[in-house]
């Protein structure tokens, strides 16, 4: 039977962090997978997420399934968390929200939910957008469109031609949107412009789904939710996925959530009873762990305080390394201009090089990045920022 199975090339992506381990080059850096580096190059587990751990340990009493949907205060505080907590959604008991696996498995939970609702359905996902949409969204079944988000010449939303594309999307669609941090071009909607989309989801009838999977990481909690609030207080329906990996830094517990706004309480019972039905039959029942933890967390003030502190913390690095990178390539006497990676939100940049200067970037300096050159800002760090910098201007100039 497996005999006729095709050999599929290795995720691009993991595939560069095999091969900047195994590199010998003392200088080599690691530009490519999306996970939050301290200055030390570690993904450190959060001091509040410790102290939740231990207290958490000496408390757990049973190893039992949970709830299929998540424990009760669980679903309060991240509703809580994504929509805040006097929103009219929640106050009217619209919105159903279970637990999820990670963001990719919330993601293919309101995919599997969206094909039973509507086999028609199409989704909309910008184009470029995170890889990984394509498969959990279109391996459902339903049919995907695409429309141009960034543009790669003046390294900025291409807020016009999205604006035009999305006029042909109707009622049978739905619009995939990145909440903040879009990855992996780093170009984020301001205010007006999700104003301006919400006006067209209105008029064309289609329906936001949003990914939200860096809250906290671009502007700060509040503001990187505006867009899927203000959406959330304006159209009748709405979906979200949310994941905990990156801004509790929870990436191997796989703790999400998938939420879905409707017209009426009624409906929110029925929509709750799909989205269960659909994960007992992919995965049954929820992990337990991660999802205690954000529990513990966000019911504890101190300890939600500290968490804050800390997402705060991770946000101003993240800032800052955009500042020192465009200032130390300028440092070089480069002539192009890189300051677009300053005005861009959260983990990841193209920087604009073509596939061959990528290649050179990975053959003679051991610099690790995807084809496309989109980086992962956390890779750099003050030992490594002069190197980075060196090795982009002399491929750019060469």
């Amino acid at each position: 039977m497996f005999d006729q199975l095709p050999q599929l090339p290795a995720d691009p992506i993991l595939g560069l962090t095999v091969a900047c381990r195994d590199d010998n080059n003392p200088n080599k850096v690691d530009l490519g997978v999306g996970v939050f580096k301290n200055e030390a190059g570690d993904t450190p587990i959060l001091g509040a997420v410790i102290t939740a751990q231990n207290r958490y340990l000496q408390a757990e009493k049973s190893k039992a399934y949970l709830p299929p949907q998540g424990t009760g205060p669980f679903l309060e505080m991240v509703n809580h968390l994504i929509f805040g907590a006097q929103h009219r959604a929640l106050q009217e008991s619209r919105v159903a929200t279970i637990q999820g696996t990670g963001g990719c498995g919330s993601l293919r939970v309101a995919a599997e939910v969206i094909k039973r609702a509507n086999p028609n359905a199409k989704i909309w996902v910008s184009e470029p957008s995170w890889p990984n949409h394509a498969s959990l969204l279109g391996n459902s079944g339903l049919e995907l469109a695409h429309y141009p988000y960034y543009n790669r010449q003046s390294h900025e939303l291409d807020f016009e031609s999205m604006l035009a594309a999305l006029g042909s999307a109707g009622p049978n669609d739905i619009v995939l949107l990145h909440a903040c941090c879009h990855n992996p071009s780093g170009a984020d909607l301001t205010k007006e412009q999700w104003r301006v989309v919400t006006d067209l989801a209105q008029r064309n009838g289609f329906i936001p789904f949003i990914d939200m999977a860096y809250q906290g990481f671009g502007q700060g909690l509040n503001d990187d939710a505006y867009g899927l609030r203000y959406m959330a207080s304006h159209l009748p329906e709405l979906i979200v996925a949310n994941s905990f990996s990156k801004n509790f830094g929870l990436y191997r517990e796989r703790v999400g959530s998938v939420s879905f706004m409707v017209n009426s309480a009624q409906q929110t019972e029925v929509v709750k009873g799909q989205m269960l039905n659909v994960a007992r039959a992919i995965y049954s029942m929820p992990p337990a762990h991660g999802a205690a933890l954000v529990e513990a967390i966000l019911s504890n003030a101190d300890l939600t305080t500290q968490w804050k502190q800390e997402l705060e913390s991770m946000r101003c690095r993240i800032v800052d390394l955009r500042k020192a990178l465009v200032d130390a390539i300028t440092a070089t006497g480069c002539k192009r201009d890189f300051s677009f990676i300053a005005r861009q939100q959260g983990m990841f940049s193209f920087l604009g090089l073509t596939k061959e200067q990528v290649t050179e970037l990975k053959s003679s300096y051991s610099i690790y990045m995807t084809d496309s050159s989109r980086i992962n800002i956390c890779g750099l760090n003050t030992t490594n920022m002069e190197y980075v910098a060196r090795a982009v201007a002399d491929v750019v100039k060469g």
